[in-house]
Formats: C-alpha cells, structure tokens, sequence
C-alpha cells in the first residue's frame, strides 16, 4: 500500500473525511479520517465501499468524436468550431451547459466563467436544481443571500431536531450517526415524512403527512407559537421584518390544531405534543431535504420553516437554526461559484452593478445579460430547437430528469451533444455526438464544500488514466481554441482556486461568501489546506453565520416572508388515485455509475420496488414480491411490490436509481410529471398521480454469467442486471408465449462454447442449462414457474474448476444439505443477512450493541441499526431475556 491520501468522500452533502490508500492493480484501502470535522472518524457503507468502485472497467479513457478515437486537440478544436457555428449562427443562447455537483469547486468555476463569461449566456445550470434549489431561493429572499446559517455543532447541541423530508439514517447516515450520540444526553427526534421511514422509526414522534401540506403544518406552528406567547417580539422588532403581515395572513384562516391535523392527515394529539416540544425547546435545529425541496412549492416549504426560527429567534445561536442539508458533494460548492442559471460565481446576481463587476474581474468580452435557463426549461428549449447545442457535464440527466423520456427525445434531437464523463456507457452518453473522458474521484485534485459550509480538499489517490483530464482542464481547452487563451491559461487546480477566491474578495464589501484570506495561497498551501467554513475572511474560518443577529439585507433583518399553504399542482383522480413519491435508497447512489460497481452495496436491495399501503393493494389486486405496474400521465415503471403499512394509504413509493444499464423498466423518473417551483424552477419529484396494477407475466427466468449481458433486442420483456462478486445475475419475465422465451434463449446463449448440460420439462414449462468451459462454469439459463434461489449458482462460477459436487447439481440449483442464506443483506459493511441478524436475537442478544458483538452488524458505518432496532422490537421476547 501507498500512503495514505487525505481526502473527502465523493457521496452525500456531509462532506466526510478519508484516507485512502492506494495498492497494486488499482485496490484500495478506505479508512474515516478522525481529524475532519465533519465525520471525526465515521464513515458510511457506500464511503466504505469506495474501494469496489475505482478499476478502470467500463471507463472512457480516450476522446472520442461519433464512434471514432481522436486526440485532444482533435477533441478541442471540433468541440470549439462546433460551439462557435452554432454561436455565429443563432447567438449565444443556443449553447447550454448542464453540471453536476459531482464537479469539484475549481471545474464549476471554470464552466461557469466560460459560458456567462466568453460565450455570453446564462444557460448552465447544475443537478443541483433538482436537490436544493428551493432552499437556495429561500435563503435568498429570507437572509438577503445564499447562506446556511449553522454547522453540524449546531445539531450536537441541540435538544430537538426536526427532520422535515429528511430520511436522515439513509441519506446521511454519518450526520444520524452524530444525532444518536446526542439522543444519549436527552436530544429528541421529530420525523415529518409520509412514510414511516427508518428516521421514523427511531424518532420520538413521527408526522405522517399528507402530500404537499408541509407549508399549512408549519404555518399552523407558527399560529400556536404566536397564540402561547413563545415567540420572542423583542428579537422580531428589532431584527425581523414582515412579521405583523405573517401574523395577519395566518389570521385569515383557522390555525386551530384540529383544523391543522385534518388537512395534514395527522392525529391531533400528535400535533399538539409537537407544537409543544417546539415551543418548549429553546435550542431546536429543523433539518431540511428533498422531501421539502423537491416539490413545485418548495420555496414556500423552505420559507416556512425559516418563518419558525425567525420568529423565536432561534437563529445564530448554538444549537439552533434551520439547516438545509445538501444532497450532492459540492452542490454547495457549485452555488458559490455560479453553476446555477439565476447567479454569476461568488454569490453574485445580474444586477449591473454585479454584472459590470464579474466583467471587469475576468476582461470578459460579453458577460451574460440574463439569467439564463434553468433544468427544467433548458431541456424543453433542447427539445424544441431554441438550443442547438448542449454539454453535458459529470452527471446523467436521461435518468435523473423528471420526465426522462421527454428528456430522451431532446437529446435525440439535439444537433450537437457533447458529454465529458468518466463513465463510457451511461443512458445520456447514449446521445453523444462527443464523449470527453474526465477523471474520476481518485484521481481528482482540488475542492469541495459540504452543507455546513466547509471548504475541504478532494486529492487524488491514482494517476490520470488513459487520457483522461480533469473537467476544468477540459473546459480550459476549449475556452482557449474558442479565442480566449489568456483568460483560461490555469496550469493546475490551484491556479483555479486562487482565481475564484480572488472574485470572491474582489470589491467584496457586503457579500457573507467571502475567502480573501485564501487569496495570497502557494502551491504548498493549497496541497496541505485543512477544512475551513467560509465566510474565510481570517484562516480560522466561520462555523456559525448571524450570531450578532444581523443580516445582509439593505435593511439589515430578515425577511420573513408570507407562505400560503396550498394543494399539490397535479391533483389526482379517478384514473391515478395515488400519490407517487420517489427518493433514495440507503447504499445507492443518484444512477448508480458508481455504486453499482460494488456488488456488497446491491445485496441490501438489488432491484427496483415499489411500497404499497395493504389496503391500496388489495384494491388493486397487486401481491407482494409479485411484479406491479405504476403508471402516470407521462409513463410507465415495471418493479417488485413492497407491501408494507409503513407506507402512508393512498400513496406509493419507488426509488429513482435505476437506469437502462440495469433495469430499463425500472426507471421511476419516466414516470414522474415534474412541474416546478415558479421561484426556484426545481421540479416535483414527490408527488405524480399514479396507479398501480399487477404485471401478470405468463413466464420467469434468470441467466448468470461472467460479463454483462443487453437486453435482448426485440423481446418485450422486463429486465434487470445484479452485477455480483465474479459474475453478473440477471432476471427477466415477459407476457408473451413460447416463441418469445425462444428469442431470450437464442439472444442470451449466442457464443456460448463448451460442455452444455440440459434438463427440459415441457409439460411444466421448465428449462435448464448449464454450459461449462475449460472446466468453469460459463454461463446459467434457467426458466420456469418454481425457480431456485440464485446465491450458491452465483457462488459456483468463482470455482477455477468446477468440483465434481457442483457440476452434479448445477441444475438442481443448489446443493443437498447445504443451507444457503438468501435473506437480504442487513449491514453492508460486515455483508450480514437479515436471517443472521434474527438469528442473533432470537438467542438473546436484545440491545444494538450485542447484535454487534454477535454479528458485527451497526458497529462500522450504523446506517443499519434502525432496520436491526426493529428486529430486536418485533422479535418475540425470548425467555431468557427478562431473567437477564
């Protein structure tokens, strides 16, 4: 092993500390780093698993123009002739950049200056518009700027957290981590989520709202704290504006509890307790996520929230503040520097003062006149010709789009098409014209900043590959065969930073997003940077913002500003009765590029499904484990149902992972409908009215075998690829007869070589093979009604040569009197089963931490020990527990 790296995690917003140490052919060693403040030695199971993630299989390691392999400076100057055509010919807004929070801080920068700063236009937008952008509007409109007002300290100190749309446990197990070691001390936990996730099941009071009444919730707060007297006046008048016409609209309606618990669909009594453990609680921190943002009012849900805190003065003080939490790496980072259509970098808007200002920093030819277009409406100006040309940057919109086939269908059209990825094969990559290989996370120089505003470095662990480069240094090839050498003449990453903490100092006199102590920076200084929290006016950074309790507004307060609550933009109906949410699951990641490259991650859930209320499928005769149906306005998903009444009634639930590469029928977005917030243009992801019916297939089938195999082409059938240690398991049903089953068998065993081993049973409809060569196993085909479990064949093809117990019962599935565990995989970490970990209570251990010791489940990254929690409640008390 190499030494170790000290870098940060490439995952979710919380930003965590690594070590990482490289070894031979590519292997690496991941360790937490005790020293980052940001995970003081934790580590999550998909940070864990990093070290699965890294080979260069499926890698784009060479330029590439249609389907031909050229060199960078081919690369370079078609892409820049080709921008420049298309600029010559319908101006500048018909180029657009979509980014991605995958980039690092110097890459957002460097597009950012490129498209608002030489091509002349405001369209380059960021994923992030799908994630946070709510809550960056409301910031804006409440504290005058884009500013998060506290720090991960903030939510060690508090005595209640508020989790609102925030499946903590899953989405950012490592922060949960720091929230279950504070509930030892007394911290107590309200959940708001439809669902009764594992955040829930942990909580001390769970809300199990309605769609969309997030705003009448907190507004209802906010009336029972003006009515009890807990709001602090003092604090109002002397730092808050727009309170009296706050208080006057909430006036308008009745903000009785009961009225309140109606329209939110929650029990009275339940509201009551948390309206009282608000009121009650001076140091209360209100977590918010995509459950909050990502809705078409998010602004208001946002707005709402802040308007509590606001009105307690519960804000730049330990221990409470409302805390947007970031989904993404550096979606923070991407704010700061201008990745969104609505800013210019540094936390600069299109005023002409700012304008004239950002101009004049960069010598820039034609600064962007205007916002440019956002997600949403970048798409739609693709898909009806206003935009002739698009790079794609670090990120896989075909999939994570609302309305992705509408998405597809723009690409599709698009003139030019330019992706720079580190990945060959994605569904967006699909509709390139120009592939650009960019570097991966172990191999990336430069930074990122995470949700509470910390600044951390992001250092590479292997050498470039092939010919990959880094994204700014790309961007920087073009800006330079474009004509503009001498503004992106950058020589490293740090070249990069220093500019952009330059700008963000430059004529900086009320601006929080300040780091002009990182201005003067060597070479040195940069490569050992430890994490800091901007404002970085000194080195020792700011970890909480308004603690003076002023505010860079012209008037110097915040703005509370009036929200009303209303219903969900797509009401449903006869025809789609429910509400289809979608979100994240605990080990995978946005489309899976990476995550699923490890096969522990996708024991935990390795396919598509969807939750469903009892009561919502029995009336629509959908069986659990049976395939089911979910379609909307806009589509159709295929995946497993989940039956459970952990699932509000009248809404279902389905991950937004899956792509073509490893369900197509399983894509949730295809479905969702994705109207926007008319402020922050952020699409609904939560709600689309939907329906659900049973798939019926008339056949089943699996095929494992050592490289991946496509769906085969003319077969209508549903499809699923689980990549797995030495071979790759893919399952398959279809509706039609016979001949369709011939075609899947034809497509799936075409070069098959070797010994092939055949049992048919027609009269049941069953089919089995095995072919064999060189003495391994190659390649599994089985079908029928009554199918084995797939662990032990899985097992068999890491046989160099196959024993002859196994080639006995290769088509019985399994071996005699071996007992398989093909229960779920629990923790990801330690790869324990669900049957292992009921095992270790049904024989006493009781407590998370014997089914730790037991087993080794929850001791590493914990993301699992809500789901172990509830093993241990739901498990019969064994008759040695009490005597215990």
């Amino acid at each position: 092993m190499s030494a170790e790296v000290r870098t940060t995690c490439p995952y979710c917003g919380v930003g965590c500390g690594l070590l990482a140490a490289a070894g031979e052919q590519r292997s690496l060693k991941i360790t937490p780093d005790k020293t980052h403040p940001a995970n003081e030695g934790r580590i999550c199971s998909k940070g864990a698993a990093l070290g699965d993630t890294v080979g260069l299989e499926g890698r784009l390691l060479y330029p590439m123009i249609g389907e031909r392999r050229v060199t960078w400076d081919r690369a370079f100057d078609h892409v820049a002739r080709s921008l420049r055509r298309v600029i010559d010919r319908h101006g500048p807004d018909a180029v657009a950049f979509y980014v991605s929070g995958q980039l690092l801080t110097e890459d957002y920068y460097a597009a950012n200056k490129l498209m608002k700063g030489f091509i002349g236009s405001g369209n380059i937008d960021t994923n992030s518009r799908l994630c946070m952008a709510s809550a960056v509007a409301a910031h804006t409109q409440a504290f005058g700027g884009d500013y998060v007002p506290g720090c991960y300290e903030d939510i060690d100190l508090a005595d209640l957290i508020v989790m609102s749309g925030h499946n903590a446990a899953w989405t950012h197990p490592v922060l949960y981590r720091r929230m279950e070691a504070a509930r030892k001390r007394g911290q107590r936990h309200v959940v708001i989520d439809p669902r009764r996730t594992e955040t829930a099941d942990a909580a001390d009071l769970h809300l199990p709202l309605a769609p969309q009444m997030d705003v009448r919730l907190w507004n209802g707060l906010l009336a029972d704290l003006i009515r009890r007297g807990a709001i602090d006046r003092g604090w109002i008048a002397a730092h808050v504006a727009g309170f009296a016409e706050m208080e006057q609209t909430l006036a308008e309606d009745d903000q009785s509890a009961s009225a309140v618990a109606a329209d939110c669909g929650v029990d009275q009594n339940d509201l009551e307790r948390f309206f009282r453990m608000f009121a009650e609680t001076p140091r209360t921190v209100s977590l918010f996520s995509m459950g909050a943002n990502q809705s078409a009012q998010g602004v208001a849900k946002g707005l709402a929230i802040i308007n509590a805190h606001l009105a307690t003065g519960r804000i730049g003080k330990p221990g409470a503040c409302p805390f947007s939490i970031t989904g993404q790496p550096n979606a923070m980072g991407g704010r700061e520097t201008g990745g969104m259509a609505n800013t210019l970098a540094a936390h600069m808007g299109f005023d002409e003062i700012s304008r004239d200002r950002v101009r004049r920093f960069w010598s820039s030819p034609g600064i962007a006149p205007k916002p440019g277009l956002k997600a949403v409406d970048m798409f739609d100006a693709i898909h009806d010709g206003r935009i002739k040309a698009v790079w794609i940057m670090a990120t896989n919109p075909a999939v994570s789009l609302p309305n992705s086939t509408r998405i597809r269908e723009a690409l599709a059209k698009c003139p030019l098409v330019i992706v720079s990825d580190c990945v060959a094969e994605t569904d967006t990559m699909a509709f390139a014209h120009v592939r650009l290989p960019a570097l991966a996370w172990s191999e990336k120089d430069g930074t990122v900043t995470n949700s509470e505003r910390c600044i951390s470095r992001q250092r590479a662990v292997f050498p470039a590959p092939g010919e990959a480069r880094a994204d700014w240094s790309i961007i920087a090839g073009v800006g330079s065969r474009m004509g503009h050498a001498d503004a992106f003449s950058w020589r490293n990453s740090a070249d990069v930073f220093r500019e952009y903490a330059r700008l963000t100092a430059y004529e900086n006199n009320d601006r929080l997003l300040n780091l002009s102590s990182l201005v003067g920076m060597t070479e040195e200084d940069y490569d050992q940077f430890a994490p800091a929290q901007w404002p970085l006016r000194t080195r020792a950074g700011t970890p909480r913002l308004f603690t003076d309790s002023a505010f860079p507004t012209p008037e110097g307060r915040a703005q509370m500003v009036v929200v009303r609550p209303k219903g969900p933009a797509e009401p449903l109906s006869l025809r789609y009765p429910l509400s289809l949410n979608t979100g994240r699951i605990r080990d995978q990641w946005h489309t899976m590029t990476r995550t699923a490259l490890s096969p522990t991650l996708l024991r935990h859930i390795p396919e598509p499904f969807v939750e469903i209320h009892p009561q919502d499928a029995a009336s629509s005769g959908v069986v659990d484990g049976c395939l089911t149906c979910v379609e909307t306005a806009r589509g159709e998903a295929i995946a497993l149902a989940r039956i459970t009444d952990r699932q509000r009634r009248g809404s279902i639930f389905m991950p937004m992972h899956w792509t073509d590469t490893f369900a197509p029928s399983g894509r949730a977005n295809a479905t969702v409908s994705g109207p926007v917030d008319p402020t922050s243009g952020q699409p609904e992801f939560k709600h689309t009215p939907a329906r659900i019916y049973g798939y019926r297939e008339t056949w089943a089938g699996f095929f494992i075998s050592r490289d991946a195999a496509q769906q085969p082409k003319g077969a209508d059938i549903i499809w699923r690829r689980i990549p797995q240690a030495g071979a790759h398991l893919h399952e398959f049903a279809g509706r039609g007869d016979i001949a369709e089953r011939e075609l899947v068998t034809r497509a799936l065993l075409r070069g098959a070589a070797g010994e092939c081993i055949r049992f048919d049973d027609p009269a049941a409809r069953s089919s089995r093979q095995a072919w064999i060569d060189n003495g391994r196993l190659d390649r599994v085909l089985f079908f029928g009604q009554r199918l084995p479990q797939r662990d032990w064949l899985v097992a068999a093809f890491a046989e160099e040569t196959l024993s002859d117990d196994t080639r006995r019962f290769l088509l019985h599935g399994r071996a005699p009197n071996v007992a398989l565990d093909s229960s779920p995989i629990v923790c990801a970490c330690a790869g324990v089963s669900s049957r292992t970990i009921g095992a270790a209570v049904s024989a006493g251990a009781c407590t998370l931490e014997a089914v730790g010791e037991a087993t080794r489940a929850g001791v590493n990254c914990g993301s699992c020990r809500t789901e172990i929690a509830r093993f241990i409640a739901e498990a019969p008390v064994p008759e040695n527990r009490n005597a215990a």
